[in-house]
């Protein structure tokens, strides 16, 4: 599995921040979570393609997070998509594009579904992923979305393969596959008899807008990585007063912590925060920097900690290791 972020900056782009929008990769595809104005812009930089993207996830109705929705369908049919398109969000969410539609006059050459996010987790949206939506606490209606792997694979005991006289061939193929295999003395193999103990499922929680992390700790128990809003830190947080309903940092490292979650990854910064400078801009000593927001999450939370960036692509291992995979390439003006 892969996150590929498309855009980690709150409210307004910055020059080399979009708004909203983050891609799930999987073998079986891509899903888009959050569109915000420039999402498909942003795409275009990527390998990724509006003709194979599976479905999209919307977290709540603030533009920043899905302004981009009409342009990005509307590019996907003079791409000449024809699959159809699960969109899945707050039920307003269908009057809003459709509106727009109507409006627009734009006629799309693929069925569109639009999925009310209380359907979940009965709606069958992704082939490979399960997903459920939990509330959370923001303005306006707002979801975070936890996707897990419907089945993982299985591996060979091959201690006990060999043990038990099974040369290496196509009789462990077979058994791999799920099929029973009879060997030269008469003995009958089936695989659940060679067949390791299946791993956890890896599961990754992408959250919208929220200002009570603790809403999302006991979803989070068994997940291996948390997205969230980080868009400020305690100290402007305060001065900014409890209005626009976000998170600090630190409000979303303790939750981490307290969850036992072993990679979590800050994104939603507000403009304010430049992105170099080692961070002391709280103290007087200069200019507020993302360096301050990661001194405030890792004093609360131990774990795997990242501050996404545009285009940083990540990596999550069979293991539930998240790495970041090389180097992000430059924002594009």
């Amino acid at each position: 599995m892969e996150l590929e972020f498309l855009g980690t900056s709150s409210g307004t782009p910055t020059k080399t921040r979009n708004v909203a929008g983050l891609a799930l990769r999987t073998a079986g595809g891509w899903a888009l979570v959050d569109c915000g104005e420039g999402t498909q812009h942003r795409i275009l930089f990527t390998s990724l393609s509006p003709r194979d993207l599976r479905a999209i996830f919307i977290t709540h109705l603030h533009g920043d997070h899905c302004y981009g929705l009409p342009g990005l369908l509307a590019s996907a049919g003079l791409l000449n998509r024809t699959e159809p398109l699960a969109i899945v969000g707050p039920a307003p969410l269908e009057r809003y594009v459709r509106g727009v539609m109507e409006t627009t006059e734009l006629r799309l050459p693929y069925p569109v579904t639009f999925v009310d996010v209380a359907a979940l987790p009965q709606a069958d949206v992704l082939p490979d992923l399960a997903v459920t939506a939990h509330a959370l606490s923001h303005r306006v209606p707002s979801y975070a979305y936890a996707f897990t792997e419907k089945s993982v694979e299985r591996r060979l005991d091959t201690a006990r393969l060999t043990a038990a006289g099974v040369p290496r061939g196509p009789l462990w193929g077979q058994l791999l596959n799920g099929g029973a295999v009879t060997l030269p003395d008469g003995r009958v193999l089936r695989p659940d008899d060679v067949l390791l103990p299946p791993r956890r499922p890896r599961k990754v929680i992408v959250a919208g807008d929220n200002d009570t992390p603790a809403l999302l700790v006991e979803a989070a128990r068994d997940a291996h990585v948390l997205v969230h809003e980080a868009t400020y830190t305690d100290a402007v947080l305060a001065k900014v007063g409890p209005g626009p309903q976000h998170s600090s940092a630190r409000m979303v490292a303790e939750a981490a912590r307290d969850a036992g979650l072993p990679n979590l990854v800050l994104t939603h910064f507000s403009p304010r925060y430049q992105d170099k400078g080692a961070g002391n801009g709280e103290k007087g000593g200069g200019p507020l920097t993302l360096g301050d927001v990661e001194a405030e999450a890792r004093a609360a939370y131990r774990g795997n900690l990242f501050l996404a960036s545009d285009f940083a692509r990540y990596a999550l291992d069979r293991d539930g290791r998240l790495a970041r995979m090389g180097d992000a390439p430059p924002a594009q003006a």
